[in-house]
């Protein structure tokens, strides 16, 4: 699924990217605070207040939400309970700048599944933009020196935000699968709290193995109120709102290439907020991803 982007689609496909490079610098800023997969549940527990009272009638026993609760429970899973409970798993090891750019697989994962689970076919051109993304993430694992291709290590934090992008690049390719009632999928909000009802779930069941299994402790105060406030809101609600947008109308294959702002972003942020200044190695993989995205754009045109 190939389309050209207008202005309005371009944009609301940057703003995530934007939010996301935000949340993982945050989440990096909070990591002593507050345990991982903690932070995902308290995050989403907001995001289900704000959406309350909008969306309360999704309660009711008559919703058109429960007879499609098969459908939801798995988005759900995918993106509220999984997916960023790995990435804030993975900042406990790696940097934010690290964690956005092993991200930039995010191509790769949608073509191929796109191809493998929903027969789309895929375009050389599209493969080649995703070939330029991925030389970006292995200059980042080889920290610039190729030879340590051959000898590369993974942390915990790139096998977890590689399971991350698995799981988004699934969860976007079903968004354009749409089995669920007008009333649902025809209001924004309803739409999303339809996944934060079930994530909340798999959130808590997550959360309470994590208090389980782990030494969690919290530390209240303000710096932690401030962050919760801010992936609630921005990551969280306004990024899953422009993200279902974009993915509806530009197709996931297009979208998954948006995804690659997000290291751009992330890398300024994390010079400013934390002082983690980019490497040279970083830069090669920015203009890596950077052709990636143009090399896709200009044969898609």
């Amino acid at each position: 699924m190939t389309q050209k982007l207008s202005p309005g689609t371009a944009l609301m496909l940057t703003v995530p990217p934007l939010l996301w490079a935000g949340n993982a610098v945050v989440g990096r800023l909070v990591s002593e605070l507050v345990p991982p997969i903690t932070l995902n549940f308290l995050r989403w527990a907001i995001a289900f207040f704000i959406l309350l009272p909008l969306t309360w009638q999704l309660l009711k026993p008559s919703s058109p939400l429960w007879p499609n609760w098969r459908r939801f429970a798995l988005l759900s899973l995918l993106g509220v309970g999984c997916y960023n409970a790995l990435q804030y798993l993975a900042l406990q090891t790696s940097t934010p700048l690290n964690v956005t750019l092993v991200a930039a697989s995010t191509p790769v994962f949608m073509l191929a599944i796109g191809a493998l689970f929903f027969k789309t076919p895929v375009r050389a051109a599209q493969w080649l933009g995703a070939a330029f993304s991925i030389a970006g993430v292995l200059v980042v694992l080889s920290r610039g020196d190729w030879e340590q291709l051959f000898q590369v290590q993974f942390v915990v934090g790139d096998i977890y935000i590689l399971l991350a992008v698995a799981c988004w690049a699934m969860y976007s390719w079903l968004l354009t699968q749409r089995n669920e009632p007008d009333e649902i999928r025809s209001n924004w909000a309803a739409f999303l709290m339809a996944q934060v009802i079930f994530g909340l779930g798999w959130a808590g069941m997550f959360t309470g193995a994590e208090w389980a299994l782990t030494d969690a402790h919290i530390t209240w105060g303000m710096p932690l109120y401030a962050a919760l406030a801010f992936v609630a809101i921005g990551p969280a609600v306004l990024a899953y709102r422009c993200w279902g947008l974009g993915v509806q109308t530009a197709g996931p294959a297009v979208a998954g290439f948006f995804a690659n702002l997000t290291p751009l972003f992330a890398a300024i942020m994390s010079s400013v907020f934390l002082g983690d200044l980019p490497k040279v190695y970083h830069a090669l993989a920015f203009a890596l991803i950077v052709s990636g995205i143009v090399v896709s754009s200009r044969r898609a045109s």
